[in-house]
């Protein structure tokens, strides 16, 4: 299959960034690199993979997506914020479990500070083959105070989709739909649901690289899409402010984003398993958007080599051009 390839802008930045992106094809996992700079696509390259414009599964950015729900939702009076309990959605799961739990806040999902016991990482095989992922992530142990320790879990992203689906009437997906893919216009497809029919929250949504990077640029523009304000400004900057601390990468990270810095410039990002990432960095006005073969083990190196060629290569380009 062969690698795809344009510039938006020409010049010498433009052509040494696509330096940077055709050599990242040694990468044997690296499927597409997108590079914005203040809206404009400045180079993009497939190495590999589905095309820019095809969807793909864009495994937990899909966090970031449903926390951007999530603010809208707030902003539209269907919930009443990030400090209401989740007890009332979930009566009847909860019942009389621990009472703690009934406390767990919008805020604790979003944050991956619930308590409840991860349903990531070597549980989460058993947990989406369980009949009820709602109830299964509730019955989990509470194994620190909600609102205490960061404990990366989809079973918390997947408790905000059937939140949203509760509070909207209608689907996660429908939601989405219409509040995130049509104003931004971009595709999203249906994705996996629970044997309830609830869409799974913080995982496996199908959208196109290009859309990943239109995303991203709402992020950049502070919810702001061609004049339209798609999330509200305040819930995007409440969503960008540290939090917690990822107890296994060190990163900083908001509501569904990590937040962090590149060479001394702040940056925020949405990730995803296997190395889908939308890299924003606002005083450079960049946005980078990565995707990369999400199966197989987990490859550090891999996404090592994402950092590198975020932070070594495209940033500096674009420092010494701001200068």
């Amino acid at each position: 299959m062969q690698a795809e390839s344009s510039s938006a802008r020409g010049g010498p930045l433009a052509s040494q960034v696509a330096v940077a992106l055709v050599e990242s094809a040694s990468l044997t996992r690296l499927r597409s690199v997108i590079v914005a700079h203040e809206g404009q696509v400045i180079a993009e390259r497939r190495h590999r993979g589905p095309g820019l414009d095809a969807p793909s599964d864009i495994k937990s950015v899909s966090k970031s997506v449903i926390s951007a729900l999530v603010g809208i939702a707030i902003a539209e009076g269907h919930l009443q914020g990030v400090d209401q309990k989740i007890g009332p959605f979930f009566a009847r799961q909860l019942g009389g479990d621990d009472p703690r739990k009934h406390d767990i806040t919008i805020g604790d999902l979003l944050t991956m500070r619930s308590g409840l016991e991860r349903t990531s990482g070597h549980n989460y095989a058993a947990w989406v083959s369980s009949r009820n992922w709602v109830a299964d992530a509730l019955a989990r142990p509470l194994v620190a105070e909600p609102g205490s320790q960061m404990m990366y879990s989809t079973g918390n992203t997947h408790l905000l989709s059937a939140i949203l689906t509760q509070a909207t009437g209608q689907s996660t997906f429908r939601y989405a739909r219409r509040k995130l893919a049509a104003p931004l216009g971009i595709r999203l497809g249906p994705w996996r649901r629970d044997p309830q029919g609830i869409y799974l929250g913080g995982n496996q949504m199908r959208i196109s690289t290009r859309a990943m990077l239109r995303f991203g640029e709402l992020y950049r523009n502070r919810g702001m899409h061609h004049g339209k304000q798609v999330v509200p400004a305040d819930w995007v900057e409440a969503s960008l402010q540290p939090r917690t601390r990822s107890p296994f990468s060190g990163e900083q990270y908001g509501y569904g984003w990590f937040v962090s810095q590149a060479r001394g410039h702040r940056m925020f990002y949405a990730w995803g398993y296997g190395g889908q990432f939308i890299f924003v960095l606002p005083e450079l006005a960049l946005t980078i958007v990565t995707t990369s073969d999400p199966r197989g083990p987990r490859d550090m190196a891999h996404l090592g080599a994402i950092y590198d060629l975020v932070e070594d290569r495209i940033v500096p380009l674009f420092e010494r051009d701001a200068g």
